[in-house]
């Protein structure tokens, strides 16, 4: 009969079946350098088979952290969010800690009460997308001293650690890119009013337009999110003789790329369609889709190792890591060949 089952197996059974005291069970489970390799891996075999998991809150009553980092994103149905997760995860794991992931719709009142709903978790930091009205929770976690970074944006308060892509620049690059393709008159469209990202996105496709000579091109954007209008507008914008859009992301661009598709039109011999995030880079999509890269995986792990940083309290003053952005070619803007598109020698550097 099994002693132990119907209970969680502790140190205590597996000193009890291998005949070594606790201290070096726990020891030899840690992989300490005063165990033996050989009695090491006998005691890890034993302690497997046995079923035994490491009782995590115990390790942190002694440590004083509890080694699990707290990751607050918009939503997780955004792939954007999706393929961040997945890379500040692998990123924790390789430095030992896991990974706490909160939504918070992109709203502050929610974002609040998550980032509350992490802390009482006691987690050692937190990753944080802010959306607007994050001073609030800012304040927060600095009333109580807790370390965080922000993810992929920024805000007015230079005093927060921050890792973003150069989102003003990958905006200007991929206009220009379907400039270059043969659009000479465009629009952007967003979804959404998105903190940080918006403006700048915004403010590249302005630049690429004007200065290619495009001055109603830069003028012509909208934030609509229902369905009914975006077709409205994007055929509105078809009878102007609009040839390319620029989409505030990947996926509102295939978003789009779906309502034109209903109504019989293709891309890109109808529009030429570009959007930002590159997700088809990580996700299989079947509608290729020239669009903006921001390199994620280095993005988390940066972002991960600053927060360990702070977390180990190094005396160093606020870090604002920027990523430079390069566009992706896969047709979508109407160009014969595809391929990566590196950013110029000379361009916008805001």
């Amino acid at each position: 009969m099994n002693p132990t089952k119907g209970r969680r197996v502790t140190l205590q059974d597996i000193a009890q079946r291998t005949g070594y005291t606790a201290n070096t069970v726990s020891r030899a489970l840690k992989n300490k350098s005063d165990i033996s390799e050989a009695t090491c891996k006998y005691i890890q075999d034993v302690a497997a088979e046995m079923g035994y998991i490491r009782n995590q809150m115990a390790s942190s009553l002694r440590s004083g952290q509890t080694r699990t980092l707290g990751l607050v994103v918009g939503g997780m149905s955004n792939p954007y969010y999706g393929i961040m997760a997945d890379q500040i995860q692998d990123a924790a794991m390789e430095h030992g800690y896991s990974l706490l992931i909160l939504c918070s719709r992109d709203h502050a009142d929610l974002e609040m009460r998550v980032t509350e709903a992490a802390l009482s978790h006691q987690v050692d930091g937190i990753l944080l997308f802010p959306s607007y009205g994050s001073a609030r929770t800012i304040e927060r976690l600095r009333s109580l001293d807790v370390p965080f970074v922000l993810m992929g944006r920024q805000l007015e308060d230079d005093n927060a650690d921050s890792v973003i892509c150069n989102e003003e620049l990958g905006a200007y690059l991929i206009t220009r890119h379907l400039i270059e393709g043969g659009c000479r008159s465009l629009a952007y469209m967003s979804n959404y009013d998105v903190v940080f990202a918006s403006q700048h996105r915004l403010a590249g496709y302005r630049h690429a337009c004007l200065e290619a000579g495009l001055p109603e091109s830069a003028e012509r954007s909208c934030i609509l999110n229902d369905d009914e209008a975006i077709l409205h507008q994007l055929l509105a914008w078809k009878q102007q003789g609009v040839r390319g859009v620029f989409y505030f992301c990947d996926d509102e661009a295939w978003r789009a790329v779906n309502l034109l598709a209903q109504q019989g039109l293709h891309i890109p011999s109808d529009f030429a369609i570009a959007g930002f995030d590159n997700i088809q880079g990580m996700l299989p999509f079947p509608s290729p889709l020239c669009s903006v890269e921001y390199a994620p995986a280095r993005m988390a792990r940066s972002g991960v190792e600053l927060l360990l940083r702070r977390i180990r309290r190094e005396d160093l003053p606020p870090q604002h890591i920027v990523f430079e952005p390069t566009v992706v070619c896969r047709g979508s803007c109407g160009r014969e060949t595809a391929g990566r598109c590196p950013a110029p020698a000379q361009g916008l550097r805001p």
